[in-house]
C-alpha cells in the first residue's frame, strides 16, 4: 500500500514520523495467513466454498439452466436405469459444466474488479472463459445423446410395436 508522509521527523523531533494512506488508496485486505489444519479453519474454508456455490446458483442464469438440464438428465438416468459407468460419466460431465460455469463467473468478477473501462484483453478473458463453458456444455450434450438415445430408441420401438 502506498503511503505519503504527513509529517517529517524534523517537524517533530521527539516523535516518530506519522504515515497516513494516500487519498487515492483503497482499503487493502489483511495479509494472507498461513494455512492451519484446525477444524475451525477447515469448516471456515468449506463455508466459503458453499457460499460461492450459493452465489453461483442464486445469481447466474446460465448456471441455473445447467442445473435444470442436469436434473432432467439425472431423472432420465433413473427412469432408463443406466449402467454404473454411464452414471459416472453423466455425473462427471454435469460437474464439469457447473465447475466451468463457476470459473467463468470468477473470471468475469475478477476482470470487472480489475478494470472499469473497456480493454481488449479483458474482453478476451471473458470470452475465452465463456467459450470453455460452451465447449463443455456441447460435449455434455453429445455424451447425453450417446447415453440416452439407445435406450430411448428401444423404448420407442416397444411402444410402436416392432
Amino acid at each position: 500500500m502506498s503511503r505519503r508522509r504527513v509529517a517529517s521527523g524534523a517537524d517533530r523531533p521527539n516523535e516518530q514520523a506519522h504515515f497516513s494512506p494516500a487519498p487515492d488508496d483503497q482499503a487493502q485486505p489483511p495479509p494472507p495467513k498461513h494455512p492451519t489444519w484446525s477444524i475451525a479453519a477447515i469448516v471456515f474454508a468449506f463455508r466459503c466454498a458453499f457460499a460461492g456455490v450459493g452465489y453461483l446458483l442464486r445469481t447466474q442464469r446460465n448456471a441455473q439452466i445447467h442445473v435444470i438440464i442436469g436434473s432432467i438428465a439425472l431423472g432420465l438416468g433413473f427412469v432408463l436405469r443406466i449402467s454404473r459407468l454411464e452414471w459416472a460419466i453423466l455425473m462427471l460431465v454435469i460437474a464439469l459444466v457447473l465447475a466451468l460455469e463457476a470459473v467463468n463467473t470468477a473470471i468475469e468478477a475478477t476482470v470487472d474488479v480489475a478494470t472499469s473501462s473497456y480493454h481488449p484483453l479483458a474482453r478476451i478473458a471473458k470470452d475465452v472463459a465463456a467459450g470453455a463453458v460452451l465447449l463443455a456444455a456441447l460435449a455434455a450434450v453429445l455424451i447425453g445423446c450417446l447415453i440416452f438415445i439407445p435406450p430411448l430408441w428401444g423404448l420407442l420401438q416397444q411402444v410402436i410395436g416392432r
